[in-house]
This record gives structure tokens, C-alpha cells and sequence, in this order.
């Protein structure tokens, strides 16, 4: 497993860090990472010039002050002891500073809390997330579940089957007996009723198809051994998102994982419409979106002119 060679976990300097450490210890213990870094901005103030002439040390002693608070955390809380951590801690506009460095140091893997803790507050996930030239990792305040059951949305697409297989191999030395649930969504077309047929009826007809699509797509799934249940939805509300999400919590779902688009010119800076709505729920699940390996060159070319 080389997908996550380099994960980079972000960190506030919050309760939340905790749970971010503990999650980057594990996925890399997952995927035998290389390294570990662990980054903290402190955004940047405007200093009066008289205050910088009184206080010349002011930034230099804060960043120093917060390294070893930071170091402290992640010697406490990161376990997995074959990997090497780095801790870096900057000071500017996080979000720009997160995507850099990222890219400076050819990351595969962000990981971000979410706090939801006011309006507004998941701006900084949003844009990492459309930005970002790698996979993301969401964990909202609080999760400290177990994960044993995954629902991994799909639309037969590539990406879809790129985010199934990359899952599949991060978990089957580790997690071999976590289940696995790919999930399409499907919907009656809105001219149903043409055809001379119910709306249970069409909705029968997609259903059917939705299955003849699974078992074409089933054959290139590299199973490994694991356990995979596909279940498919109907979208009665054109809401697909939604849908989703209340399978997730209907099924108590430990995580979400889900495929974004591969990246492919500066322009595309997109994850996908499921994706990005995803991202944008206030979620109590955690997301996982993964983008697929060696699909991010140009991306990654704009990240580092930031």
C-alpha cells in the first residue's frame, strides 16, 4: 500500500488536535506512511511598527512557544512508531499555507477537523477540499467510534472504482472484517409517466438497471478478501446528498468514503457536485474523499505559485 506515503494533519491548537493525531497514527499504521507532518498556522496579525520596535521577538517567541506545545500533543497522542513525524508551525492565512506546503512536500493524504462550532466555520474544509491536490480526510468533534462499517457512494465511474480499490487495500491487513457498502443512488426520470408506467414502476426499472450497471462494475473491484454488500437507494426527493447521508445514519455507517474527480487542468479545481455537497453537511460522520494517484499534476503546479 503506497497510496498515503506522506500524510500532512492539520492542526489548530484546539481539543480537536487530539482526535487528529489518534486518527493519523492509525491511517498511518494503516498504509505504512514514510512520514507523518503535523502543521500549524497562526494566521498572521498586523503588528504597529512601534510595537514590532519594542517587541522584536513578538512572532519569533509565539511560533517557538507553540512547536513545543504542539510537540507535546503529538508525543502523547501519535503511536505508530515506523513512521517518521515532523511538526511544522507557520504563520499567514491557513488556508494558502495548508494547500503550499502540501504541495511543496508532495502530500497523499489531508487530514482536517470539522467543529461546526459556528456559521461559517467550515469555510477553511471547503476550500482545502476543492483546492487540495490529494485525497482529504474530514473527522468532525467528537468522533470516537470504532469503524467497522463503511458506505462508499459510487456511480459506476472510474473514480469510484479508483476510491473502492484504494480503500479495500488500505484496510485488508488491518481491518480485514470491516464492512464495506457501496451505494448508488438512483432516480426516476421526471417524464416517467410517458412511458405509460407508475412511478413505483419506473423506479423499478432504474433499480434493475442499477443492478445490471453493479455487476459490470463488480468485476473490477480487487476484493482481497473482504466483505462487500452493494445496496442501492432510491432518490425520492432529487436530493442525492441527502440520500446519502440518511443511509449512512440509517445503517450506522462509520465513515463515508467517496471518489472525487481526477483532477486534470488548473481550471478543474472541482471534486465532483456529490462530493463537494457532502463536504458542505454538517456532518457527525467522518468523510474520506479520495482522489486517485497520479491525476493531480496540474494542480499541484498551481498550488506551488501560491
Amino acid at each position: 500500500m503506497d497510496s498515503f506515503k506522506k500524510i500532512l494533519v492539520a492542526l489548530d491548537h484546539t481539543d480537536i488536535d487530539k482526535q487528529l493525531i489518534k486518527a493519523a497514527s492509525f491511517l498511518s499504521t494503516l498504509a505504512k506512511s514514510e512520514e507523518v507532518l503535523f502543521i500549524n498556522v497562526i494566521k498572521s496579525t498586523n503588528i504597529p511598527d512601534q510595537i514590532k520596535k519594542e517587541f522584536p521577538n513578538l512572532m519569533e517567541d509565539a511560533l517557538k512557544e507553540r512547536q513545543a506545545a504542539i510537540k507535546l500533543k503529538v508525543d502523547q497522542y501519535f503511536e505508530n512508531n515506523n513512521t517518521k513525524v515532523r511538526i511544522e508551525i507557520k504563520s499567514g492565512q491557513p488556508t494558502k499555507s495548508i494547500l503550499k506546503y502540501s504541495a511543496t512536500k508532495k502530500i497523499d493524504l489531508i487530514i482536517i477537523g470539522r467543529k461546526n462550532e459556528h456559521k461559517g466555520g467550515g469555510v477553511l474544509i471547503h476550500r482545502i477540499a476543492r483546492r487540495a491536490g490529494c485525497s482529504l480526510l474530514i473527522i468532525p468533534k467528537g468522533f470516537d467510534k470504532k469503524v467497522n462499517k463503511i458506505l462508499v457512494p459510487i456511480d459506476y465511474s472510474d473514480h469510484s472504482l479508483d476510491s473502492l480499490n484504494q480503500l479495500i487495500d488500505l484496510s485488508k491487513d488491518k481491518m480485514p472484517k470491516v464492512k464495506m457498502i457501496p451505494q448508488n443512488v438512483y432516480q426516476v426520470p421526471s417524464g416517467y409517466h410517458y412511458a405509460g408506467k407508475t412511478f413505483g414502476d419506473f423506479a423499478k426499472i432504474m433499480e434493475e438497471n442499477s443492478q445490471k450497471e453493479y455487476a459490470a462494475f463488480d468485476a473490477k473491484i480487487v476484493k482481497q478478501g473482504m466483505e462487500i454488500k452493494p445496496i442501492f437507494t432510491l432518490d425520492r426527493d432529487e436530493d442525492i446528498i441527502s440520500t446519502i447521508y440518511a443511509t449512512a445514519k440509517k445503517i450506522r455507517a462509520n465513515a463515508i468514503v467517496i471518489g472525487a474527480k481526477g483532477v486534470t487542468s488548473t481550471s478543474a479545481l472541482f471534486l465532483g457536485s456529490s462530493a463537494e455537497k457532502l463536504i458542505q453537511l454538517d456532518s457527525e460522520i467522518p468523510l474520506f474523499v479520495m482522489r486517485a494517484k497520479g491525476k493531480q499534476k496540474n494542480i499541484i503546479e498551481y498550488l506551488l505559485k501560491l
